[in-house]
């Protein structure tokens, strides 16, 4: 492709250092649907005559085709899926194929189809996102109104239901979901005819060709439309985030179904034994989600740090834009695949959550709530209160059997009341908080909306 340049060719080294084409074929639908755009374009400005274009359209249509059987070639000399396709298509229709490439760079093609690339895979991962979100309303459901303790440090702080807590998840997976369509929105411009650098002194139609791809505009500037890559760090950024949540997610159940909170039971298909210690039942799903979400954020900053030196405006360093991006999006959806699997076929264990959350010491908040209910400030009350729990750890008399009017004169015999789970979840009947008609309002509220 630069023949007319150079006398030597490139040795095997520099070649196998050079190549992109062992991970970038995947781009072949799109190099393919932006060349057969382009050809239009090149029809219409007269470039191209109607026989050539029709020549031109069936060879890539039939190349696809090979690539997708798994009959294609690819040859690590032609460096990469651009000029792999366009060197296949003139050697078999001959010099239209040569005329193909007018007006073009592989670098406004690379920038079209790794757009054209990360809105189909957005696509994919919102749909997973969705499923998985889906999955947790459906489990949330089942234990609307099954209490358990709320943390905070890991201790425990506060009651909650199962399903309250599930439903924070949806809640997260949702902006993710909000950040991947807006991902999409500022990516979904054409870069096509961008040239080099600055454009082509044979003016094409972008508007069009921008048109035929989907894409809502075309970009306004030639050197930054060669140059970003910002939507590729703003994906991979989205992915990282779900991974995050995903991961703390994990992190919840791992703990979970622990002997010491023994609260969830994961079926056996999700979860793996040891080589050694017949007993074990361990949550490596979770482990591994965990795990791969470091990867997730590995290759956001793999990115970042490859961009942040860069001058305008292509340069090779660009090439590693591809592996973190194909890796991250690989694993995300198998991620999102996998524990939507795994939580469907999960099962909470309500008498371990109900112990867990029977603690009066859960309650010592709403002790707090009724003094201030009967006019005693609350810095005051969170005093007394805190005096009450410390003679019960002291005493290891249980919270709700103490004398609390013994403790303070601001207790009164009828705050002992305030020590039922029942009564303190109907009381949250704020906005966002779990009482019973809460947690069943947003499950229906979810069912409805997903």
């Amino acid at each position: 492709m630069w023949k007319g340049r150079f006398s030597q060719d490139n040795t095997s080294l520099v070649e196998q250092f050079g190549e992109s084409i062992s991970y970038d074929w995947r781009l072949f639908p799109h190099d393919i649907a932006g060349s057969v755009a382009h050809a239009r374009a090149l029809l219409n400005s007269g470039i191209l005559n109607e026989e050539e274009f029709s020549s031109i359209e069936k060879g890539l249509r039939d190349i696809k085709a090979e690539i997708k059987e798994g009959k294609f070639v690819f040859k690590t000399s032609l460096e990469d899926i651009h000029m792999n396709i366009e060197a296949e298509l003139t050697k078999r229709i001959g010099a239209a194929g040569g005329k193909l490439h007018t007006a073009r760079s592989r670098n406004d093609q690379v920038a079209t189809d790794t757009r054209l690339y990360c809105r189909t895979q957005i696509d994919e991962i919102s749909a997973a996102i969705h499923s998985l979100q889906k999955t947790l309303v459906a489990k949330a459901e089942q234990y609307a109104v099954s209490v358990m303790p709320g943390y905070t440090h890991l201790q425990r702080g506060q009651p909650v239901t199962i399903g309250h807590h599930l439903l924070a998840y949806v809640e997260m997976l949702q902006r993710d979901k909000g950040r991947l369509n807006d991902c999409r929105r500022r990516l979904n411009v054409s870069p096509l005819g961008s040239g080099a650098l600055a454009g082509s002194t044979i003016n094409l139609d972008r508007e069009a060709i921008a048109i035929e791809l989907g894409f809502d505009s075309v970009t306004r500037n030639s050197m930054d439309a060669i140059a970003d890559r910002d939507y590729i760090a703003e994906l991979l950024f989205n992915i990282s985030m779900c991974g995050v949540h995903l991961s703390r997610l994990s992190e919840d159940l791992i703990l979970w179904c622990s002997s010491e909170f023994g609260f969830v039971v994961l079926s056996d298909a999700h979860t793996t034994g040891s080589s050694l210690m017949p007993q074990k039942k361990n949550p490596d799903v979770c482990e591994l989600t965990r795990g791969k979400t470091g990867r997730l954020v590995g290759n956001l900053m793999n990115l970042l740090v490859a961009m942040k030196g860069l001058p305008l405006t292509y340069n090779r360093d660009l090439q590693e834009d591809k592996p973190p991006l194909f890796d991250s999006i690989d694993t995300i959806l198998m991620v999102l695949a996998v524990n939507t699997e795994m939580i469907a076929a999960m099962e909470m264990r309500e008498d371990r959550c109900l112990a867990a959350a029977s603690d009066p010491m859960l309650l010592a908040t709403d002790l707090a709530d009724a003094l201030v209910k009967s006019g005693v400030p609350f810095r005051r009350a969170h005093e007394i209160v805190g005096k009450a729990v410390a003679e019960s750890v002291k005493s290891g008399v249980p919270l709700n059997a103490l004398d609390l009017t013994v403790i303070d004169p601001a207790y009164t015999d009828c705050m002992k009341s305030v020590f039922s789970l029942e009564t303190a979840l109907a009381a949250r009947t704020n906005p966002g908080a779990p009482s019973a008609v809460n947690v069943i309002r947003e499950i229906e509220r979810w069912r409805t909306s997903l």
